[in-house]
């Protein structure tokens, strides 16, 4: 089988060239659904310090700053981030990073880590190493949480299964799965670090 590359950058200008909302994150039931799954699954009411790695058009975005007293949303593409900054052009507690995951990250410790429909774009070299750079933003009892589609698509270098599954491996002994649940669509697991 051939090994798939990280899609680069010029692969998300394309997609939201021809789209201002590709996913339709807006209207689409499933992600309505999905995101209402991803803020349940929570541990927490509240974090003080958190991170969303892919935050697109800032529709979960502006869900999730409800729970945070500080949110820095990030996203690979500079035209979906100028969407999600004026989505959320009256949260103050929200703030917007263009990063080129996984080879740029905040520099910063961070209760809760969001990665949302996002892994499956790297390879599965670049999302192993991901893991534990990211492992590295957080501090004891700091989370993070997975949520993928599960069914295959074709451009993507990964599966949802394989992102969370490869977490797993590399996490189990450094961390705990304190929450998980799938569906036909989409899987959703939550670890804390020991």
């Amino acid at each position: 089988m051939e090994k798939k590359e990280t899609l680069k950058a010029e692969y998300f200008a394309d997609v939201y060239a021809a789209n201002d909302d590709p996913w339709n994150f807006e209207t689409s039931p499933y992600e309505d659904q999905k995101y209402s799954a991803t803020l349940q699954a929570l541990p927490k009411n509240q974090y003080r310090n958190a991170l969303e790695i892919g935050c697109s058009i800032g529709v979960l975005t502006k869900m999730l700053a409800e729970k945070c007293l500080n949110l820095l949303a990030t996203d690979i593409s500079e035209k979906a981030l100028d969407s999600a900054k004026i989505r959320c052009k009256d949260l103050e507690n929200v703030n917007f990073q263009l990063l080129h995951f996984p080879d740029e990250l905040p520099n910063d410790q961070f209760n809760l880590i969001l990665i949302s429909e996002v892994a499956y774009y790297l390879s599965a070299e670049d999302w192993k190493k991901a893991i534990h750079k990211i492992f590295d933003l957080l501090p004891a009892k700091g989370e993070i949480v997975l949520v993928h589609w599960l069914p295959i698509v074709l451009d993507y270098p990964q599966t949802g299964d394989e992102v969370h599954d490869t977490f797993e491996k590399e996490m189990e002994s450094k961390m705990e799965n304190v929450f998980k649940t799938r569906t036909d669509q989409y899987r959703i697991d939550v670890w804390r670090k020991f």
